[in-house]
């Protein structure tokens, strides 16, 4: 142990080892060593060497750390010890000529978290180890012990750092692989998550498959949680280490994007651009920060993306709030200069070829006394020469994406030129003014930015290219205004008379550019540049100069101009036909110098440079050149000029007459394109009424649906005092099934009236049957006595049959008598009977009294929800919705019932 005591700083006598020999010593000891404390205090050493000792740890322990991390995995501090020694001697964090002594190259074979690793000697190509470690057999080391999970993610780290491609395509194929490595932003352990965004930061670069896993195994919800747990863009580098990682995983991959848009994610990114009022001291942290989520945001809506799905991220960003909020940063005051131009570039993609958000564009006004349109405080700075040089670009790169398809944007910029809406008072300026005074400043980059923004108006719109030859310029007091076509024809030709601030050659070069656009694809206006006796003059000598390298970008777009002017000339001027055109640059320059010159256009660097994007990516104001919608016109109409330079008369007389059938289908097409968008409108505007009254109608019946809950609840109270008077009646579902039960018992009552009349009936002619009977009864006793003391003592010999009569006389009497009785008993059950009745009467009468007051009481809560339900169904029959109206039978039938009532209350 005294050379490991040496090793680690302890007295020693003699000579000291030099590093090479003390790693020797430590190798040999790892190697031989029976105890594992032995052997763990040397692989301690070799990790406090192996920074220093670089490539003598690499060369020479590699193969006994490799060897410790198969046999002593169960001792997870020697494990962490070579894990640390391993990163340390791939690391890259070393000075350049360390690096350049040796190229160490690490694969990662095998399933599941076999490494490999073969350090190859610039050397020496036979000399190759090969060194194992298995991550299966450590896993669950890895998933507990800090000291071994932690330096194992930083040796992938580096060794996804240095061979990348290699080890992505390993753990691609390893059954899990991806998976494992994201349960690292789950750790509890803050470094170990954090060091874990990094590791899958570099998974991730420029591998599509991987991608596609990180982000299904729910990677953007975990790395939008680490976000917020870390305050937004309040939050530190770890804030900056998740955007770079969602920058990888959105970035030019499509099904990521889109993923990433249907999981709502979208809508968490609104709280990132929340701002206060005092925008001051932002910390450099917060700054990079909101930099990066701004950039995402670009990623998302990037014009380089399908068309779809750019669309449709857009319209997410509208409808959650984001575009609102990033609006809010750009009018917003203390916003760092750079955070102000980059949420410009992005509040520029996102509105782009959207007519929704450009239309709200178009709302936001400025905080501002009195307020302004935000588009006009933009122009002002893009036109003011003291703004920054990139902002200025941005500017101009937001006023191009509010115009790109947008013909309403577009009419209404155009409509701040004509004479009709110039504001007279001057107590406002206008988009158009501050173009015109840009257009024509002194300051040369003043004057492209305002040519390509005015372009930019008339971009594919001949409307507004004839609307625009109506604006007059004041040139000055005393003289007659000039047409703005007029005057940018002036300034051309006038050239380097006119003393400019920057490069004159960029005036001309934004005025061709914005003359070639306008001219295009619009007769009338090519009419107005040739009734001008200068411009074909100017032109012409501009070709037929030979003029040095700079000046042939301007000679080049005078070719252009030139052929623009003899292609969509439509011959109205006798003295500049075509076939005249085409002589005077057979005679003045010459066929084939003329498209030689307007070749010099797509050949020049700035033209190429300008064609790759669409926003304005200039390092200069001196590059500042071509604008990307232009370089399309170029390379539409280099073509089609050059063929029509060697037609003759009589093709051209064809070709103008397939021009004119075009043009024909075209006004055509155009007119139905108008119709569509007015349809389109309208079928907007319905689909949002329709959406309005579907949300009126969801609450009306929810309305609906709660009387008619109450109402039935009523109907249900009565059925239940009904059910207590003990009649029996017919239940209806509709609120007329009250009258029906109050007609029922009115007829009830009636009945037992009629019922005790009868009974009343006949009892008094039983009484006067019973009064008969007594009297007849009476006479024949009395007939009786008097025929029995006349005949006694008369005649014997008629005894026998005055016997016969008295014994019918006594049946007859007898019968009779009988029936009295009988009439007897059936009169006292009647009285008995009515007397029953007259009780149940009086019953019945107060159990009708109470119930005419409860009834009274539920009428005047039914009669007040029918009012609501009338109301209702008045609003759902407005809505368009079919409503039974059953109002007029149902008030017939009451007022019927009601009548009966009244009639039998009467009786």
């Amino acid at each position: 142990m005294s050379f490991l005591w040496g090793v680690m700083g302890g007295p020693s006598a003699g000579p000291q080892p030099s590093g090479a020999e003390t790693i020797q010593k430590l190798c040999d000891r790892v190697a031989s060593s029976t105890l594992l404390d032995d052997r763990r205090d040397a692989v301690r050493a070799l990790k406090s060497l192996s920074k220093k000792y670089r490539l003598e740890v690499g060369t020479q322990a590699m193969e006994h750390l490799i060897h410790v991390l198969q046999t002593d995995r169960s001792d997870s501090e020697i494990i962490g010890y070579a894990l640390d020694t391993l990163y340390n001697v791939i690391s890259n964090d070393l000075e350049e000529e360390e690096q350049a002594e040796v190229s160490t190259q690490f694969y990662f074979l095998g399933d599941l978290g076999m490494l490999e690793c073969q350090p190859i000697s610039r050397d020496c190509d036979t000399d190759k180890f090969l060194f194992r470690m298995s991550w299966k057999h450590a896993a669950s080391q890895l998933e507990f012990d800090f000291h071994v999970r932690w330096p194992g993610v930083k040796l992938l780290t580096s060794l996804l750092k240095q061979q990348g491609p290699q080890v992505q395509q390993i753990i691609l194929v390893s059954p899990m692989g991806v998976s494992r490595l994201m349960d690292l932003l789950a750790d509890s352990r803050e470094v170990i998550r954090n060091d874990g965004v990094l590791l899958l930061q570099q998974l991730t670069k420029s591998n599509a498959a991987i991608q596609k896993i990180v982000a299904f195994e729910n990677a953007f919800e975990r790395l939008l949680d680490i976000i917020t747990e870390e305050g937004n863009s309040d939050g530190g580098i770890v804030v900056e280490d998740c955007l770079l990682l969602l920058q990888n995983l959105l970035k030019n991959n499509n099904s990521n994007q889109n993923f990433f848009k249907e999981g709502s994610y979208i809508q968490r990114m609104k709280p990132w651009f929340e701002v206060g009022d005092d925008n001051c001291g932002w910390s450099a942290q917060k700054v990079t920060n909101l930099h990066l989520m701004l950039q995402l945001v670009r990623v998302l809506v990037s014009p380089t993306n399908p068309p779809g799905a750019t669309s449709s991220c857009q319209k997410a960003m509208f409808h959650c709030g984001l575009l609102q909020q990033l609006c809010t940063i750009l009018m917003a005051t203390g916003v760092p200069a750079d955070i102000l131009t980059e949420t410009i570039n992005t509040v520029s993609e996102v509105i782009r070829g959207c007519q929704m958000n450009q239309d709200y564009f178009a709302s936001v006004n400025a905080p501002s006394n009195p307020p302004r349109p935000a588009i006009v405080v933009l122009l002002m700075s893009m036109v003011n020469e003291r703004q920054p040089f990139v902002l200025r670009c941005a500017v101009l790169y937001c006023f191009q994406c509010f115009l790109y398809k947008n013909q309403k944007g577009q009419g209404e910029i155009v409509s701040t030129l004509l004479p009709s809406t110039i504001d007279a008072t001057g107590n406002s300026v206008s988009a158009g003014q501050l173009l015109c005074g840009g257009l024509f400043s002194t300051d040369s980059l003043s004057n492209w930015c305002a040519a390509v923004a005015l372009a930019h108006a008339l971009q594919e719109n001949a409307t507004l290219k004839e609307q625009l030859l109506r604006v007059q310029l004041a040139t000055s007091i005393g003289n007659p205004p000039v047409s703005l076509l007029q005057q940018c024809t002036n300034i051309l030709s006038q050239g380097d008379k006119i003393d400019r601030r920057g490069s004159k050659v960029q005036t001309r070069v934004g005025l061709l550019m914005l003359l070639c656009t306008w001219l295009s694809n619009c007769s009338i206006a090519v009419t107005h540049f040739l009734h001008n006796p200068a411009n074909i003059p100017f032109l012409t000598g501009q070709i037929a100069e030979n003029l040095g390298e700079e000046e042939q970008l301007v000679q080049g777009l005078c070719a252009l101009l030139l052929g623009i002017s003899i292609y969509y000339n439509d011959n109205s001027l006798e003295n500049y036909r075509k076939e005249k055109l085409k002589q005077l640059i057979e005679k003045r320059i010459g066929r084939e110098n003329f498209i030689e010159k307007l070749g010099f256009i797509s050949k020049h660097e700035l033209y190429s440079r300008a064609a790759q994007k669409p926003q304005p990516g200039f390092s200069s104001p001196e590059h500042m050149m071509f604008d990307h919608e232009f370089t399309k016109l170029v390379k539409e109409l280099e073509g089609v000029i050059s063929k029509a330079i060697y037609k003759s008369s009589e093709e051209d007389k064809k070709e103008e007459e397939v021009k004119k059938t075009l043009e024909q289908h075209d006004n055509i097409v155009t007119q139905y394109k108008k119709v569509i968008r007015e349809q389109d409108q309208e079928l907007e505007e319905l689909k949002q009424r329709i959406t309005t009254l579907m949300s009126q109608n969801e609450q009306l019946q929810a309305t609906v649906t709660q009387q008619v809950s109450q109402i039935q609840q009523h109907k249900d109270q009565y059925n239940l005092l009904k059910v207590q008077l003990g009649k029996d009646t017919q239940h209806h579902n509709s609120h007329g099934d009250t009258f029906q039960m109050n007609g029922i018992q009115t007829e009830e009552v009636s009945k037992l009236k009629e019922e005790l009349e009868e009974w009343k009936n006949k009892h008094e002619l039983l009484q006067g049957l019973i009064r008969e009977k007594d009297f007849l009864i009476e006479k024949l006793k009395s007939s009786q006595l008097e025929i029995g003391t006349t005949e006694l003592s008369s005649q014997n010999s008629r005894s026998d049959g005055l016997e016969h009569n008295n014994e019918l006389q006594k049946s007859e009497v007898k019968a009779l008598s009988e029936e009295k009785e009988s009439l007897k008993q059936h009169l006292d059950s009647s009285s008995s009977t009515v007397a029953i009745l007259q009780d149940e009467k009086i019953k019945l009468q107060q159990e009708v009294a109470e119930s005419k007051k409860e009834q009274d009481d539920l009428l005047v809560l039914l009669a007040d929800q029918d009012q609501k339900l009338s109301a209702l169904k008045i609003k759902l029959k407005d809505l368009g919705v079919p409503v039974e109206d059953e109002d007029d039978i149902e008030s017939g039938d009451q007022g019927d019932e009601d009548e009966d009532v009244e009639e039998e209350e009467q009786d």
